[in-house]
């Protein structure tokens, strides 16, 4: 700033500024745009800061009026370099620094900002990354009101990147928001529109005169145009109800209150007897009248004396929104009188009458989904604790002023702990909004982020035809379309539920049938309903009539059968997948598989091929196309060429009946009898091995179509599981509970000594090199020594760092490791565990935000897939796993069933809404009511009232229920063995009605509650396998037990997770951002040092020493225990399947070829294709790794102190120490022998002594 003065010289020397801060001193933002607001007396500027790596922004306002400024430093008149005597004076200035006034908006991703004042106001404008133009009302006191969002583009747009007014009025950007009320022209809150009550409409001020123009009083913000309070005499008999218009300067108005016996003070009031004031309230009404415009507000006052009962915080909030006013000392609900301060809230009274709630406040653990579009969701779930008192939801963005609430639609859970609720996501303006629970008392707990983005846009169909019986799938082609909830088509009711494929994240519906009697095409429009709002597809789809086909012919070629199906012509366009034929021999199916479609100008040939099958000949084709079907029949052929066919296979069976007869009639009834077992053997192994054939060549790899929020544990739950696997106990003890979080840990002296000691790496280094020269130190010992020095140091991972190194370089220096290819192979030393550690430390961030995803889809999948098929309820094994040892080689012909299950919700015979539920015909009892309350839980987003223990199920026969049990008077014996009972054994069809009830608590338990409790469970009951008894005559129930028959389940199993596998491999040895891991690269970069330290110039050998840290040290512990990561229980069937990819992940990193012959292993046979494949990947990983530019030191251990930052005060550090300290008392003469060899200083010694004297005295003070 500078002042006018004679010379220019004078004037520069009134050089002032000052330096500016926002918005927090403790980070750093930088300034984006800025606009000055133009006044008399004061200067404001506005500004846009963000801040810095982030897309949070600030808007603050300073007032940089000349009196806010100062000399600056730095400054030299007229001369390129300062002497020293004007260094010296600039020196002696200190820049002033001024803070923002106000910070009066705060959003994400703010670009421009543009600002105008009108009288006392100021109005600010901002654009946003997103495409929003808000405005932003400011009073004389800086204080903002509520943003309005003027303009919403429909896509996330970047727009106006700077804004201009015109020159004469600054209305360009103004938009108008079309108000027809006096009331709605005033609720805008807008200094610059006011109702013109002349020209009947909103308008500005210059366009109408001063005395007709109504808008906003500049004094204060109100959120309603009229105004009523009520207040108590002194004397306290008489009640003053006063109203008030909330206008602009200079306007006449009249003012009556209706239904007022006593006239007030004023025209706006009146009095009322407190004594005969209603217990249930009164209600007024007041009229105010501007010119011709008259406004009307009714309202209703609360008796103060009779707002009484119920929690005091509640009743608080009620007597507040009534108008009265809370008096501390009674707790009671009292009148406002004239003393009364009128600028106490509610939230600074009510507020302090909720601390005793804190233990059972509702708490918010996840929402599904947490994104959405700006038209809202419907049917979303918080899963949380205590949530039984929540009653709304509340939305508050930073634009909101008046937050948005939804109430609860339902409650579900089975303990405090574990509870969800369901409610509707109401629509709103792009950004990112909190949510919170409201109770009773208007309280709102619980902080989760909700981000609106851009509703969903589509601008394609692929396919865009399809065919009158519908079933044709179809594709959007368009953007945001994981926001879609339902399809509809043109003026149908009908609503179709789309398909999300959640890796690839396309959009597929299947279509709905059409008008099937119209020979026109006929065009629908296509509708994407998302929330209560609903998005047109810019193109239509065309309906035309079902295909005709009109014949086929077949060709044999050897064993092969070809088939040509003849169409007619048309506009449908399909394609392979579209085409299901089948070929029918009398009541034998054959499927045919397309092979191609070759279309010409009238007709269209389907070609189809029926493999390895001998002595076919079809009578009927019957083809499929979605919900369409038609049969075809094999045209007939001419008669004299069938009756010597006839005739002569009629002499050839007469002849060969005869002999047959006459000859062997004793022997043919020996060989009908072996004939008929051995065609049934054949029968069902062909079965097995063709339905294996079918599964593996149409299993489909989309098991997990959603995966909702993933359970992942927190770090120090992770840690703890990995540091001690097999002490749980000890690891519970290492484990701060949540009051102990935010407290900064107090050592006792002992522990600060035992602390100060060990970060000493002379002593450490002998303490543990003693500790594994004892013999009686075993490995169990090692590993929980190497874990306790993780937790103790874990706040100084730098050190921890160092020391690990300089025992590695111990470990491979030692003669015992003669062999370098064996190093690091096994835990059989404290580094070694250390260094497991250490990698999971390092990792956590790359597990959680890179691998968790894949991990966790994997784990979903085999769960999904080990479902489809028989599981045996008593021995736990399966048809469909990984795993030959859980391989269930014994099973019967089962048959998918689709239950309709009703839910007793009343005690009058009330039911609920049918629930679909997909069941085995020989599933148990127990079992079918696992996969209902599974269903239930996918379908609604939220569990069961009751648990599986405390329902039974029964079956709708004849119109009345027959309870299912899973064993009871009609099960099946086996001798000794009960068969527990199935859905096959009561017969129940498809589509039969199940339902579920509550059991009664004063029935007695039947001794089916606690079968598998059982201590001979296994040998009283059985289910899929038969028990072994050598007395079983009953040949129909034996089966032939070859498991090889069943190996091609393994194989149908591997192909329907096999993407999911793959994805999960080429994460962990992808690379981020075209970088690994710092710890990856850091670790590996010291290996590759180490060889050329000891000459090793075989590659081979740095290969395994990398391999043995990183995947068989880390990546093989977390693939084979998923609980470590998430919050999950791993069954023994997932535990088998997890191992045999754990093992094809290790495989890809042996440097050695696979020998594989008839006799090797299944789970290596499995994988045997793909490890070439992966451990060319695996090779590159490396090369890309080793490739990378090295990180500096200081990089490095940056790194190192933000992750022991990340993680404070998560442990219990004391209690590591006191741990350790056992094994330093244990051999406390061997390590002073071992610091006296090394010649350690004196002071260590001393240090050590101290140590074991502090230890000892707190162990006596702990004992008196």
């Amino acid at each position: 700033m500078l002042n006018n003065r004679d010379t220019k010289g004078e004037t520069f020397e009134t050089l002032a500024g000052a330096s500016l801060q926002c918005c927090d001193g403790s980070e750093y933002w930088v300034l984006l745009s800025s606009a000055l607001i133009p006044g008399e007396s004061q200067v404001l500027w506005a500004g846009v800061f963000q801040k810095k790596n982030t897309v949070d922004a600030a808007v603050a306002i300073f007032d940089i009026s000349p009196s806010q400024t100062a000399p600056v430093s730095g400054f030299c008149l007229n001369k390129d370099e300062c002497n020293e005597e004007d260094t010296k004076k600039s020196d002696l200035v200190k820049d002033k620094v001024l803070k923002p006034a106000a910070v009066v908006f705060r959003s994400s991703s703010i670009t421009s900002v543009a600002a105008l004042r009108s009288n006392s106001w100021n109005v600010l404008y901002f654009c946003t990354g997103t495409g929003l133009l808000i405005k932003l009302v400011v009073d004389a006191s800086l204080k903002p009101g509520c943003p309005t969002v003027l303009y919403s583009s429909n896509e996330d747009q970047q727009m106006l990147p700077r804004i201009l007014f015109t020159p004469v009025h600054h209305t360009d950007i103004y938009m108008a928001l079309g108000k027809q009320t006096l009331r709605d022209c005033w609720s805008a809150l807008d200094p610059f529109c006011g109702w013109c009550v002349s020209q009947n409409r909103c308008s500005f001020q210059h366009d109408c005169s001063s005395s007709d123009w109504v808008s906003v009083p500049g004094t204060s913000q109100q959120r309603e145009i009229i105004s009523v309070h009520m207040k108590k005499s002194t004397n306290g008999q008489v009640v003053t109800v006063t109203a008030a218009p909330n206008l602009n300067s200079g306007i006449d108005f009249s003012c009556a209150l209706e239904k007022c016996d006593i006239p007030g003070p004023s025209s706006c009031s009146c009095n009322l007897s407190s004594e005969s004031f209603p217990a249930e309230g009164l209600s007024l009404s007041v009229n105010i009248t501007i010119q011709r415009e008259t406004l009307i507000k009714e309202v209703h006052l609360e008796n103060c004396s009779t707002i009484r009962g119920g929690p005091p915080s509640a009743l608080c909030m009620q007597c507040f929104s009534a108008g009265c006013m809370w008096s501390l000392s009674g707790d009671a609900c009292t009148w406002r009188t004239a003393s009364t301060a009128d600028n106490v809230t509610a939230q600074d009274v009510c507020r302090n009458l909720t601390p005793g709630q804190n233990q059972t406040k509702p708490e918010i653990l996840s929402m599904t989904p947490d994104k959405v579009s700006i038209h809202g969701r419907n049917g979303a779930v918080i899963k949380g604790r205590n949530l039984k008192s929540v009653t709304k939801v509340r939305f508050q963005g930073n634009m909101d002023c008046n937050p948005k609430e939804s109430p609860v639609m339902s409650h579900s859970g089975n303990s405090s702990s574990n509870e969800s609720l369901t409610f509707h996501i109401p629509s709103g303006t792009k950004s990112t909004v909190i949510v919170c629970v409201l109770t009773q008392d208007g309280q709102c707990h619980g902080n989760t982020k909700l981000t609106y983005a851009s509703q969903p846009t589509c601008s394609g169909l692929s396919p865009n035809t399809t065919w009158a019986s519908g079933g044709r799938e179809i594709l959007f082609v368009g953007s945001k379309l994981e926001f879609v909830e339902k399809v509809k088509h043109g003026e149908s009711s009908e609503e179709i539920t789309p398909v999300l494929r959640p890796l690839s994240g396309k959009l597929v519906y299947s279509t709905p049938p059409g008008l099937s009697d119209s020979p026109m095409p006929r065009q629908e429009s296509v509708m994407l309903m998302v929330g209560n709002y609903s998005v047109s597809c810019k193109v239509k789809l065309t309906y035309h009539p079902d295909p005709h086909f009109t014949s086929f012919t077949t060709t044999r070629t050897g064993k092969d059968m070809s088939v040509v199906i003849q169409k007619t012509a048309d506009y449908l366009e399909l394609k392979r997948e579209d085409i299901r034929v089948q070929a029918m021999q009398g009541e034998k199916s054959y499927g045919c598989v397309i092979e191609g479609i070759e279309p010409s100008a009238d007709t269209t040939s389907v070609v189809c091929e029926i493999s390895n099958q001998t002595g076919l000949s079809i009578d009927t084709l019957k083809i499929t196309v979605g919900r369409f079907s038609v049969s075809l029949k094999k045209p007939g052929k001419n008669l004299l060429y069938i009756i010597p066919i006839l005739i002569f296979i009629t002499v050839t069976i007469c002849v060969v009946g005869a002999v047959v007869y006459f000859n062997r009639k004793k022997q043919r009834m020996l060989m009908n009898q072996m004939n008929k077992r051995l065609e049934m053997l054949e029968c069902d192994i062909r079965n097995d091995i063709r339905q294996g054939f079918v599964e593996m060549q149409t299993e489909r790899s989309e098991l997990v179509s959603s995966t909702g929020a993933i359970p992942f544990l927190d770090y120090k739950h992770f840690a703890s599981r990995i540091f001690f696997p097999e002490d749980g106990l000890l690891a519970t003890s290492m484990m701060k509970d949540m009051t102990q979080l935010s407290v900064k840990e107090q050592q006792d002296p002992s522990c600060r000594a035992l602390s100060h000691l060990i970060r000493d790496p002379l002593f450490l280094v002998s303490f543990i090199h003693t500790l594994e020269e004892q013999k009686n130190f075993i490995i169990k010992d090692k590993c929980v020594v190497a874990s306790l020095l993780t937790l103790a140091l874990h706040d100084d991972l730098p050190y921890l760092t160092q020391v690990m190194e300089q025992l590695l370089v111990c470990l491979m220096e030692q003669p015992s490791n003669a062999q370098p290819k064996l190093l690091l192979r096994r835990t059989e030393s404290i580094v070694e565990k250390l260094l497991t550690n250490w990698m999971s430390v390092c990792l956590y961030g790359f597990l959680r935000e890179c691998v968790g995803q894949p991990l966790y889809l994997l784990v979903c999948a085999l769960t999904e897939q080990i479902s489809k098929g028989p599981v045996d309820s008593v021995t736990g094994k399966a048809l469909y796993t990984l795993s030959e040892n859980d391989l269930l080689s014994q099973t019967q012909v089962f048959i998918p069933l689709k239950l309709t299950v009703l839910f007793a919700v009343g005690t009058e015979g009330e039911v609920s809404e049918p629930l679909d539920v997909c069941v085995l015909d020989c599933d148990t009892v127990e079992q079918v009511k696992e996969k209902i309350l599974l269903t239930f839980h996918r379908k609604f987003g939220f569990r069961y009232t009751q648990q599986l223990h405390d329902i039974d199920i029964e079956f709708e026969q004849s119109g009345c229920y027959v309870a299912l049990q899973e064993v009871d008077s009609s099960s099946e014996m086996m001798g000794e063995v009960t068969m527990l009972n199935t859905l096959k054994h009561y017969r129940i069809p498809d589509g039969s009605t199940i339902k579920v009830i509550t059991r009664k608590v004063q029935v007695p338990k039947s001794p089916t509650l606690s079968f598998k409790e059982e201590p001979d469970f296994q040998t009283k009951y059985f289910h899929l396998i038969d028990p072994e008894l050598a007395d079983n005559k009953n040949s129909e129930r034996k089966k032939l037990k070859v498991k090889e028959v069943y190996l091609t389940k393994l194989l149908s199993t591997k192909v329907a997770v096999h993407s999911y596998v793959e994805n999960l491999f080429k994460t962990i040895w992808g690379t981020s951002n075209n970088r690994p891991p710092h710890a990856v690269k850091y670790f590996f970069d010291f290996l590759d040092s180490q060889g050329e330290n000891k000459n090793i110039s075989d590659p081979e050998v740095l290969h395994i020493w990398k391999t043995n840290s990183l995947p068989l040290r880390f990546w093989v512990n977390i693939l084979k225990n998923p609980q470590f990561v998430f919050d999950l229980e791993k069954t023994p069937l997932l535990d088998g399947c997890l191992s045999v990819i754990a093992q094809a992940f290790m495989d890809s990193f042996s440097l050695t070829e696979q020998q594989l012959g008839m006799h090797a292993p299944t789970n290596k046979l499995l994988y045997a294709k793909d490890i070439p494949r992966y451990k060319q990947e695996v090779k590159a990983y490396y090369k890309k790794v080793q490739e990378q530019p090295a990180l500096s030191s200081r990089e490095f251990k940056d790194f190192l102190q933000e992750e022991s930052k990340k993680h404070v005060n998560e442990f219990n550090e004391s209690e590591a120490l006191s741990e350790i300290y056992k094994f330093i008392h244990r051999y406390f003469d061997q390590i002073e022998e071992k610091l006296e060899k090394t010649t350690a200083p004196s002071r260590l010694k001393e240090e050590l002594q101290q140590v074991r004297e502090l230890f000892v005295s707190k162990k006596k003070i702990s004992w008196e």
